[in-house]
């Protein structure tokens, strides 16, 4: 573990190209052992923010503080402390794996740690078996997997990472993730992607962004409930045939909609449960009730809404 807390702050970050706004007025704090997901359509600023992060462009307006350190103010030093892999993964094809870490580390003057720090990358990311390769030769999940050692070949404290399983197989995927995961419990990590199971495997919390501004920033564990609205929905199915109105007179009961054969979605207040309700409605009637299931919104549901037009 380090023996310093890392974070990244980034306050009221606004980034104009020409005249068109890319990103307003963004503002979070994301801390050592923290991994967070960035989520946003295409367009959204996702990867000019992690630019901004990493020091590659500079924002037009707003601050983006490492540690506490404001990033333009020591540039050189902050950067020895991220890890980036960019979305498009830029790799020396010609070089062989072994030959590029030794060069990314030398950037990074690692010295007499180079050597081990190879050694340690080939084998932490899954390279041993293409190590004496060229990486124009390898495949898409290999090439991930340099652009991943790279990253982190120099131990950062922050990891930034644009659609790190982009184009991997399901196996390279969870290969790939649990490194992720196993490399963010003592790091501070961002990571951006468009796959909502990713999000829901590795991050702790969830940023999502929409054209340029943040519209959710909350505990993935808790971004269910703080998107559901007032509503409890209860999905229910009776072996009999039941009639609306009757559904419709349960006490808490605001809607009704008939789904397929005898099973109804029906809405309550989120204050009140009403799946009892529904429950002694059956015992009375002498209903046989198969399945009563609150549910609850998918996270794509929930970036669908956020992110709509």
């Amino acid at each position: 573990m380090h023996a310093q807390l890392m974070s990244i702050e980034t306050r009221n970050i606004t980034k104009y190209y020409g005249s068109q706004k890319a990103l307003n007025d963004v503002s979070f704090t994301v801390n050592t052992g923290e991994v967070v997901g960035l989520l946003g359509p295409n367009g959204a600023g996702k990867s000019t923010l992690m630019k901004i992060i990493t020091g590659f462009i500079s924002p037009s307006d707003g601050q983006i503080l490492i540690n506490g350190k404001d990033t333009l103010e020591d540039p050189v030093n902050i950067r020895k402390k991220i890890g980036y892999l960019p979305e498009n993964n830029p790799l020396y094809y010609d070089m062989y794996i072994k030959e590029y870490l030794e060069y990314t580390g030398r950037i990074f003057r690692l010295g007499s740690k180079l050597k081990p720090r190879v050694e340690e990358m080939i084998r932490l990311t899954g390279l041993t078996p293409e190590r004496h390769k060229k990486i124009g030769a390898l495949s898409k999940g290999f090439k991930q997997r340099v652009g991943l050692a790279q990253a982190l070949i120099h131990d950062p404290e922050v990891l930034v990472l644009d659609e790190p399983t982009s184009g991997l197989d399901p196996n390279q995927i969870i290969e790939i993730r649990n490194l992720i995961s196993e490399t963010g419990k003592e790091k501070t990590v961002i990571l951006s992607t468009h796959i909502m199971q990713e999000v829901e495997a590795i991050c702790e919390r969830i940023l999502i962004i929409k054209k340029g501004g943040i519209v959710a920033d909350d505990a993935t564990s808790s971004i269910h409930s703080s998107v559901e609205g007032e509503y409890q929905t209860v999905l229910v199915e009776f072996l009999e045939n039941v009639k609306k109105d009757l559904l419709s007179q349960i006490p808490g009961v605001l809607k009704v909609m008939h789904v397929k054969n005898n099973s109804w979605i029906i809405q309550g207040k989120i204050t009140e449960d009403i799946r009892p309700g529904i429950f002694r409605f059956a015992v009375d009637q002498n209903y046989t009730l198969l399945s009563l299931q609150e549910q609850e919104k998918s996270l794509e549901q929930i970036f669908q809404e956020l992110t709509k037009n």
